[in-house]
């Protein structure tokens, strides 16, 4: 008969707590990588969500390169803000990788509108400037903090958050996921600029505002 020593029970106790904490593929935001690279041909079709891999006699040193976040883009929306995406679609490199990153300029008194990210957490650096930064809960708890230079913020995945710059100059962010292709829900856009459009009973149904208000909104999303 086979009995249990201390030092037995001491390592299958061990052994179980590993299989509990360690990262598991089910829990990551994108499958782990099965080779050393896999650079993006974005001219084929995504699959299995990741892009085909380029052969590797076509990969070069800029693959590996993005200088797309160098430069602010121009103010362009009615919210005063450009979010300037490094994700596989800009940058194939990070294919496989289940990483991206945002510049995010905001003008002063603009916003990055509330949006959610469905495949990803974030962290964000302050770079320069003032925001209000804002996240919202399931269950509709809001936190925030005014944050400057230098302090980190971080959204859990798939929470409803914002960015609002309530200084007097221009702020600057960078924000990074654990996704290549985080994808962004923007509520303001998706409810009021949707292509075809939601129709007007369901968006005065639901705000509780008569169809002029529904249409007021709507007219300052003509882009």
């Amino acid at each position: 008969m086979i009995t249990s020593s201390p030092s037995l029970l001491l390592f299958c106790l061990t052994v179980s707590l590993l299989l509990l904490l360690l990262p598991l593929p089910s829990h990551c935001a994108d499958p782990d990588p099965l080779q050393d690279l896999c650079v993006a041909d974005l001219s084929a079709s995504i699959s299995a969500n990741n892009f085909p891999c380029k052969p590797f006699s076509e990969v070069t040193s800029d693959d590996f390169v993005f200088d797309g976040l160098r430069k602010q883009a121009n103010f362009t929306d009615a919210f005063g803000v450009t979010v300037t995406t490094g994700n596989v679609l800009s940058f194939p490199g990070l294919n496989t990788l289940g990483i991206a990153m945002n510049r995010v300029d905001i003008e002063p008194g603009g916003i990055n509108p509330p949006h959610s990210h469905p495949r990803a957490s974030e962290i964000g650096i302050v770079i320069e400037g003032k925001i209000l930064a804002g996240i919202v809960t399931t269950k509709n708890v809001y936190y925030s903090k005014v944050l400057t230079a230098g302090q980190v913020f971080v959204i859990p995945r798939g929470l409803v958050h914002f960015q609002l710059n309530v200084g007097r100059k221009k702020a600057l962010t960078f924000t990074a996921f654990n996704s290549h292709l985080p994808g962004s829900t923007v509520l303001p856009l998706n409810l009021f600029a949707a292509a075809p459009s939601i129709p007007v009973e369901v968006l005065t149904k639901t705000f509780l505002v008569d169809e002029d208000a529904i249409n007021n909104i709507k007219s300052k999303f003509v882009f």
